[in-house]
C-alpha cells in the first residue's frame, strides 16, 4: 500500500527520489523518508506527513542533496506502529551500514525481533520492517546480494524491498514476494519503484519482478535472480502512456480530471472490441475458442471495494444477457470459504491495480482448483494479469486519485462486452446482439450528457454537504450502483453513507429516517421504477430529504423528490454507467464543500497489497 522508489546512477539521487515520491502520493501514506549514499555513510532524512515536509527537511542537508549514486525512498502507510518519524522508512541496522525500505507485512517479525534482540540488536522503531535491516546485517559476509537472499528466506509474509549499503556504492538490491516491484531500465542509470508512475520521466522500458525474485542494479546493469541467487530471465515491457497522463492539468483534483475523462476512457475500452458482422464482442485476451467459451457453465466474479461493485453489476449482465449463472465473491473470502469451483467455471478476478492482495489470493486459489481464470485489470504487466494468464485490460489509463472512477466504469463496460460475447455464443440472437452493441457504443455520449449537468449537481451537493448520514437506494443493476455511490461519498468526504437495495428499507434501516438522514434514490425508468416511487414516498413521509436520479423527462418522480438529477434515457444495461458518474460528481462536490483532501483521503491507499 506504501510507495517505494530506488535509484542508481549519476543524477542527483535526492532529486530523483523526491520526484518519484511525489508521483506516488496518490497511494496514500502518513510519513515519508529517503536514504542516499554519501562517501562516508548512509544519509537518511525522514518526515511526518506529506512529501513536501520531507523535501523541506532534505533541503536543509546539503550533503544529502548533493549525493549521487544509489538511494531508496518510501512513503509509509502505518501498520505496525503509529505514524511517526521514528517509524518512517528507511530503516537502518545498528551500524548504519544497511538501509531498507519495505512494503508489505512480515508475519513472523516478533520471532525475528526476539532472536535479533538476543543477538544484541537494538530496535528503535515499532515496525516489523526494521527487523529486515538487522537481519540483512546478521547475514552479511561481504556480499550484499547474498545477504538479502539469505534474509528473505527467513521472512514469512509479504514484502517489496529496496536495499542499499555504504559498503557497496552504486549497488541497489530489490526483492519481491506479494508486494509489487517494477524495474525501470535507463541508459547509465536504473530504477526501482512500487509502480510505473515514478519511472515515466526517465524511461519507458520496465521489468516486473515475480514472487521470489531478487534484482541487482548498478548504473550499467540489471540482473534478476531467484532466492537461491541463481540468474533468471524476465521480459522487458514498454509502457505506452507518458508522464503527462499522470498530471492534473487544469483540474483542481485528479478525481475531477478522471471523472471528466470517462467518455474517452470508455471509448478506449470499447475500441476494436465490437464485431459488427456477428453483432458480438472481440476479446482476444481471453484466449478461449467459441467451443471453450460455450463449455463455461458458471461465472464467479471476485473483487474488493469498487471492483466488487462492478462485479455485482456484471452478475446481472451475465444472467440477463448470456443466460449463465453468475455470482460475486468478496475476494478476501474466496479462498477461506472453500468455494465450489468446477473445471467449467470461469473465474473473473477484477482489480484496477492488478496487485490487490486478496484478489491475487483468489486467482491462485481458483487456478489451484482447476478453473478457467481471466483477469480484468487496468495495469499492464501487473501481478494478477500475469498470474491469471489470460484476461482483458481496461485501457482506462493511469488512475491517480485513490477513489476509483474511470477504472470502475471501464470495468462495467468490459463486463458488458463479455456478457455480449457469451450471450451471442449461447442464446442471444443477432438482432438483440446488435441492440446491445449499439448501447455499448452510446456509453461515452450518455456520460457526456451527465457531465454537462455538473453545475446542477454541484449546487445540489453543496446544499447537502452539511449532512452526516446518507442512504443510497436502488433496484436491479442500480443496487450495486447505489453501493458504489455510497462508497464514493464515504471515501472522500468522511460522511457516513450506506447503500441498500430499496426493498431492504422496510427491513430495519427505515427506523433511522428523519430530517437529518437524506436518501439518494436511483429511480431511473428501468424495471423496478414503479416500486422505487413507493420507496421515495416512504422516505418523504418520514421527513427525509430525497435526491432522486431520474430518467430525463420523468415528471412523476420529479414531483415526489426534493431535488432531481436527470440521467439520459437508456436501457437497464447501460443505466449504471451514467448514473454512477452523477454519483461520483455528487460525492466530489460534497467533499470539496467540506474541505476534504479529495485525492488522498485519510487512511486509504490506492493499491491494497496486504490482506
Amino acid at each position: 500500500m506504501c510507495g517505494i522508489v530506488g535509484y542508481t546512477g549519476p543524477r542527483s539521487t535526492a532529486r530523483v527520489l523526491l520526484d518519484g515520491l511525489k508521483r506516488l502520493e496518490y497511494r496514500g501514506y502518513d510519513s515519508a523518508g529517503a536514504a542516499v549514499l554519501t562517501p562516508e555513510r548512509v544519509e537518511v532524512v525522514k518526515a511526518l506527513g506529506k512529501v513536501r515536509n520531507l523535501e523541506a527537511a532534505a533541503r536543509k542537508k546539503s550533503e544529502f542533496m548533493a549525493a549521487t549514486g544509489a538511494g531508496i525512498a518510501h512513503t509509509r502507510w502505518a501498520t505496525h506502529g503509529a505514524p511517526s518519524v521514528i517509524n518512517a522508512h528507511p530503516h537502518l541496522d545498528n551500524s548504519g551500514t544497511f538501509a531498507v525500505v519495505h512494503n508489505g507485512i512480515i508475519e513472523n517479525f516478533r520471532e525475528l525481533r526476539s532472536h535479533l534482540t538476543s543477538r544484541g540488536c537494538k530496535f528503535v522503531s515499532e515496525t516489523d520492517s526494521e527487523a529486515i535491516a538487522h537481519l540483512i546485517s546478521e547475514c552479511y559476509e561481504g556480499d550484499l546480494v547474498q545477504a538479502v537472499a539469505a534474509a528473505v528466506k527467513r521472512l514469512h509474509g509479504t514484502y517489496g524491498l529496496g536495499v542499499i549499503s555504504s559498503r557497496h556504492p552504486g549497488l541497489l538490491v530489490a526483492a519481491r514476494k506479494g508486494s509489487p516491484i517494477v524495474i525501470g531500465i535507463g541508459k547509465g542509470e536504473n530504477f526501482i519503484a512500487s509502480d510505473v508512475a515514478p519511472l515515466l520521466s526517465y524511461t519507458r522500458e520496465v521489468m516486473y519482478l515475480d514472487d521470489g525474485d531478487l534484482a541487482v542494479l548498478t548504473p550499467d546493469s540489471v540482473e534478476v535472480r531467484n532466492v537461491e541467487n541463481v540468474p533468471v530471465e524476465r521480459e522487458v515491457a514498454r509502457i505506452d502512456w507518458d508522464a503527462d497522463a499522470a498530471e492534473k492539468g487544469n483540474y483542481a483534483h485528479f478525481m475531477l480530471k478522471e471523472i471528466y475523462e470517462q467518455p474517452e476512457t470508455i471509448a478506449n475500452t470499447i475500441r476494436g472490441r465490437i464485431d459488427r458482422q456477428l453483432n458480438s464482442a472481440v476479446l482476444s485476451g481471453l484466449g478461449l475458442t467459441p467451443r471453450e467459451l460455450a463449455s463455461v457453465s458458471r461465472v464467479v466474479i471476485a473483487g474488493c471495494g469498487s471492483s466488487m461493485h462492478a462485479g455485482m453489476v456484471g452478475e446481472y449482465y451475465f444472467e440477463d444477457i448470456a443466460g449463465i449463472p453468475a455470482e460475486v465473491e468478496q475476494a478476501a473470502e474466496f479462498r477461506y470459504r472453500n468455494p465450489i469451483i468446477e473445471p467449467d467455471t470461469l473465474v473473473l478476478p477484477i482489480s484496477q491495480s492488478g496487485e490487490t492482495a486478496d484478489t491475487l489470493a483468489a486467482v491462485r486459489e481458483a487456478r489451484n482448483k482447476g478453473a478457467l481464470v481471466a483477469a480484468l485489470c487496468n495495469v499492464v504487466g501487473s501481478t494478477i494479469a500475469r498470474e491469471a494468464g489470460r484476461g482483458i485490460y481496461l485501457h482506462a489509463g493511469p488512475e491517480i486519485s485513490v477513489a476509483s472512477t474511470k477504472a470502475f466504469t471501464s470495468q462495467i463496460t468490459v463486463l458488458l462486452l463479455l456478457a455480449l460475447l457469451m450471450g451471442r455464443n449461447r442464446r442471444l440472437d443477432s438482432t438483440d446482439g446488435a441492440r446491445i452493441a449499439d448501447e455499448i457504443e452510446q456509453l461515452p455520449d450518455l456520460i457526456r450528457q451527465v457531465l454537462d449537468q455538473a453545475p446542477v449537481i454541484e449546487k445540489i451537493a453543496r446544499r447537502y454537504a452539511r449532512f452526516e448520514h446518507f442512504f443510497f437506494i436502488g433496484r436491479g443493476s442500480l443496487y450495486p450502483t447505489a453501493l458504489e455511490g455510497a462508497l464514493k461519498l464515504k471515501e472522500i468526504s468522511y460522511v457516513h453513507a450506506e447503500g441498500y437495495h430499496a426493498a431492504e428499507l422496510k427491513h430495519g434501516p427505515i427506523a433511522l429516517l428523519d430530517e437529518n438522514h437524506p436518501v439518494i434514490a436511483l429511480a431511473n425508468n428501468i424495471p423496478g421504477r414503479d416500486k422505487m416511487l413507493g420507496n421515495i414516498q416512504e422516505c418523504r413521509a418520514r421527513n427525509s430529504p430525497v435526491v432522486a436520479l431520474v430518467t430525463a423527462g420523468d415528471a412523476a418522480v420529479r414531483d415526489l423528490a426534493g431535488d432531481v438529477i436527470q440521467i439520459p434515457a437508456c436501457s437497464r444495461f447501460a443505466a449504471p454507467l451514467p448514473t454512477v458518474v452523477a454519483l461520483q460528481l455528487f460525492a466530489y462536490y460534497v467533499a470539496v464543500e467540506r474541505g476534504c483532501e479529495v485525492d488522498q483521503p485519510r487512511n486509504l491507499a490506492k493499491s491494497v497489497t496486504v490482506e
